[in-house]
């Protein structure tokens, strides 16, 4: 299990678009991905507790993986969430 605090830098924050982007990234693992806030924690592979979290620009979440595959999922969802996702 690999766990890192990231901060959102995407200019609409976690709205719904993104938010379908963020799922089809995670969705592409293996790996259990989870983003956790001060209070809750949700599984980065569902759009309904994703929606959930409303989630803004500039706030900071903890990005959680574990699996075969976690480290690339990881690195594919920090880019995501730092705005470096081609």
């Amino acid at each position: 299990m690999i766990k890192k605090s990231v901060k959102i830098h995407l200019s609409n924050g976690l709205e719904a678009r993104p938010v379908a982007m963020l799922v089809q990234v995670a969705s592409q693992f293996e790996s259990t991905v989870y983003l956790e806030t001060s209070d809750k924690r949700v599984n980065a592979k569902s759009i309904m507790g994703m929606m959930n979290l409303g989630l803004d620009n500039g706030e900071e979440v903890s990005v959680v993986c574990e699996g075969a595959d976690e480290e690339s999922a990881m690195v594919d969802v920090e880019k995501f969430l730092l705005g470096e996702a081609s």
